[in-house]
């Protein structure tokens, strides 16, 4: 199992972890080593993971998709992790910290001895480093698709069309060993967000000799730059070695590394876009393991002694309007659309055992889901009688949806498409499928510029990266969007005002509040809530999935 103490360092003593009011955290973990596996067969000495889809790029600060975030784990880390199998907090790069009463400040004590992997000291003046790096992105990496968590949760840069709106003050290292972060306004989940991949801590020597913030490559597009397509370098337990593009991603051992070593050699992520191949890679012992088992393979899968571990649903699966499109800026024709979904029969046909249907755009048990909210259930009659009114019974739609990928939330896209598609038509909404590569064509339609009107519906989703509901509704709806097309001043106030409360009771309220908000407001249809499955080998070891995919690999054996 991937155990407390995933990097490896003993503590002198417990403390609670105060995430965001003000109070001090220190490390929990205990030294401990897993389970070696060490059968006398002996052990492999690479572990071969099958990916769904290429990697975007490798720096994790311009990524938001889980392939890319699934390398970035093994070679970069944040200020603060999770504790295995859990959201709760964890300390990483720091190793405690303090909120200020107002949290606008957070104090951040920094692991001594830490290196980046091509030797660069981590100390205060790399995290200022990266903060300033993301804080001062300007033209092209302002965009939602290229920087897009950044952009979602500190709301603007230091220039640009939101300066004004910038969460990010400034970053202050006194000494080595201590760095504080000051914000423009209250963030209570500040710390919890410190948790994502995007927020890892990138060696400032490497990012400025190999050219990180690029904009004069393919398209001027910084994810191609020569860091973040070959030299990325953090300071976690592996290093990048090699990327055959379309093929796999080699890391390699980081012998270096302040915590627990590697227990393999050599990590290799291949991409195995058909998900009917990667079972039968696995079935063959071609490979260790891979994500999102389609549930038709399981069965056989466990007949044949290899293990199914399963994921806690973390997600959501949504059916996305562009209000930006004439006919979907009507609530009555996004009323409509809703009615028309019957989400038990999509369940039913093509998700996994376990889905649930879903009422918000979050999972039940995140804070501030309500229940008590429109519903929409299943009514062709009224969507067809909502339809008349609104003078489109002769609606044709535009129908979004990608190829060539599987995620937690979407295990087939051609699948639910199909579904959906029959429902939307016995209503009488015509439909015109458009189907597009998933990266970077189809992130680039809905959610980057060139797509502002060029989308329809379209389907995508989220997997939850920490417990907060900014981190679902907010990320959707905190803000204009390219997705969305709309603008909704009401909306986008009530989400800063809810974000920035420090009382937990008065912010669960006010996200009960919004979440109705949302229902009413019809800006798509929250679908479904699917359990991601992963297979692995039998002598595989080690591996503890995370609600948030917060899996870093240090651990895992393999016994031949």
């Amino acid at each position: 199992m991937r155990i407390t103490a995933r990097r490896g360092m003993a503590v002198a003593a417990a403390v609670t972890l105060l995430a965001g009011f003000g109070g001090c955290a220190q490390s929990q973990r205990q030294s401990s080593s897993p389970d070696a596996g060490g059968a006398s067969g002996g052990t492999k000495d690479t572990f071969v993971f099958a990916a769904s889809s290429d990697p975007v790029m490798l720096d994790p600060a311009m990524a938001s998709d889980g392939e890319t975030f699934r390398i970035a784990r093994q070679q970069f880390e944040g200020l603060i992790g999770t504790k295995p199998g859990t959201t709760e907090l964890e300390p990483l790069l720091a190793t405690a910290w303090k909120a200020s009463a107002d949290n606008k400040s957070f104090t951040f004590t920094l692991r001594e001895g830490v290196k980046f992997s091509d030797g660069t000291d981590f100390n205060g003046e790399a995290v200022c480093a990266n903060f300033d790096r993301w804080f001062n992105w300007t033209g092209i990496n302002q965009s939602e698709n290229i920087t897009y968590y950044y952009g979602k949760l500190m709301r603007g840069f230091k220039t640009g069309a939101k300066a004004d709106q910038a969460l990010y003050k400034s970053c202050q290292s006194s000494k080595a060993t201590e760095a504080t972060i000051n914000l423009n306004s209250p963030f209570v989940h500040f710390l919890d967000a410190m948790t994502l991949p995007s927020f890892s801590m990138q060696s400032p020597t490497a990012m400025k000799k190999y050219n990180a913030d690029n904009t004069t490559g393919k398209e001027s597009d910084p994810r191609f730059s020569e860091y973040a397509t070959a030299h990325p370098t953090g300071t976690g337990p592996f290093v990048f070695e090699k990327w055959e593009r379309g093929q796999q991603v080699i890391l390699k051992r980081n012998d270096n590394y302040w915590g627990e070593k590697a227990k393999v050699s050599t990590v290799i992520i291949r991409t195995i876009s058909d998900a009917k191949a990667r079972t039968q890679e696995l079935q063959a012992g071609n490979i260790d393991g891979y994500d999102l088992v389609a549930p038709a393979d399981q069965p056989g899968l466990k007949q044949a002694g290899l293990q199914i571990l399963q994921r806690p649903a973390f997600n959501i699966l949504y059916l996305g309007m562009n209000q930006k499109i004439k006919e979907l800026s009507d609530l009555k024709v996004r009323q409509a659309i809703a009615y028309a979904i019957d989400k038990d029969a999509l369940i039913k046909q093509v998700m996994p055992e376990g889905t649930v249907a879903a009422i918000n755009f979050m999972p039940e048990n995140v804070t501030g889901w309500n229940g008590n909210v429109e519903k929409y259930a299943y009514n062709p009659d009224k969507a067809k009688a909502l339809l008349k009114e609104a003078g489109q019974e002769n609606l044709t739609l535009t129908f979004n949806y990608p190829t060539g990928v599987s995620r937690p939330y979407m295990p087939s896209p051609e699948d639910i498409y199909t579904s959906l598609k029959a429902q939307l038509e016995a209503v009488g909404i015509k439909v015109n499928p458009v189907a597009s590569k998933w990266s970077p064509d189809y992130l680039d339609l809905i959610q980057g510029d060139k797509g502002t009107d060029k989308h329809g519906i379209h389907l995508l989703g989220w997997t939850g990266d920490y417990n907060d509901p900014d981190n679902f509704i907010g990320v959707f709806f905190g803000t204009k969007a390219n997705e969305w097309g709309f603008d909704n001043q009401k909306l986008f106030a009530a989400l800063k005002e809810a974000r920035e409360m420090g009382d937990a009771a008065a912010q669960k309220a006010k996200y009960e509040e919004i979440n109705k908000m949302i229902a009413d407001f019809v800006p798509g249809v929250p679908l479904t809530h699917a359990p991601p499955s992963l297979a692995f080998g039998k002598g595989v070891q080690g591996y503890q999935p995370s609600p948030v995919q917060d899996e870093v690999w240090n651990t895992i054996t393999i016994t031949k």
